[in-house]
């Protein structure tokens, strides 16, 4: 059953366009696209990408349009925050948890926006330096925060199953706006939060 989600995505790509291409690859690499067990493969790569690529054709910012007048001047944190990315070098996935925390002017907003966020984000072919930095720059323009700290960590397909073939490999990037890029001792804050009653690393 193809869900809402799905249904609106397929819409905004070309799925006829997508089924030939993998038809191609597929003969490319020495397949026969024809066989049994290929048959419904374009069709079902292409509702993939429309899934995957969904945050192409959707405005993340929508979620942060919506806050509560708050006097709380100290940090929000949301971590471990689950996402599935896609590279943009090879189109292999890149998974991890991003971790947002902020300091709020007078605004905040539900919890789960900051999720969707991510998740908006995440649905689009990219680096993970990109993503950190996007989600860091959409809070602070959306929220006029007095800082914002966003760090993601992934596992990239690209490093474990081809090239250097790496399996434990994490890829840590983080961005800091406002307070904590200004101030070592808020910028610890931040982290000891993060990471503070784990083993991550």
């Amino acid at each position: 059953m193809t869900s809402k989600t799905e249904a609106v995505s397929a819409v905004e790509v070309d799925l006829p366009r997508i089924e030939a291409a993998v038809r191609e690859i597929l003969a490319a690499v020495g397949e026969d696209p024809d066989r049994e067990g290929l048959l419904e493969t374009p069709a079902r790569v292409g509702r993939m990408y429309a899934e995957v690529f969904a945050g192409l054709h959707q405005d993340p910012s929508q979620h942060l349009k919506k806050f509560f007048t708050e006097k709380y001047d100290d940090v929000v944190l949301v971590r471990d925050i689950r996402f599935c990315s896609f590279c943009e070098h090879h189109l292999l996935p890149f998974t991890g948890k991003a971790h947002i925390g902020y300091l709020p002017n007078g605004k905040v907003v539900g919890l789960s926006k900051l999720a969707r966020v991510v998740e908006g984000i995440a649905r689009r072919p990219q680096v993970q330096e990109r993503m950190t930095q996007t989600v860091a720059d959409l809070i602070e323009s959306e929220l006029n925060v007095r800082g914002v700290a966003v760090v993601v960590e992934a596992t990239h397909s690209c490093m474990t199953i081809r090239g250097v073939r790496k399996p434990d490999s994490l890829c840590v990037t983080s961005a800091m706006k406002g307070v904590f890029r200004d101030s070592q001792t808020s910028r610890n804050e931040i982290m000891q939060l993060i990471y503070g009653s784990r083993n991550h690393l």
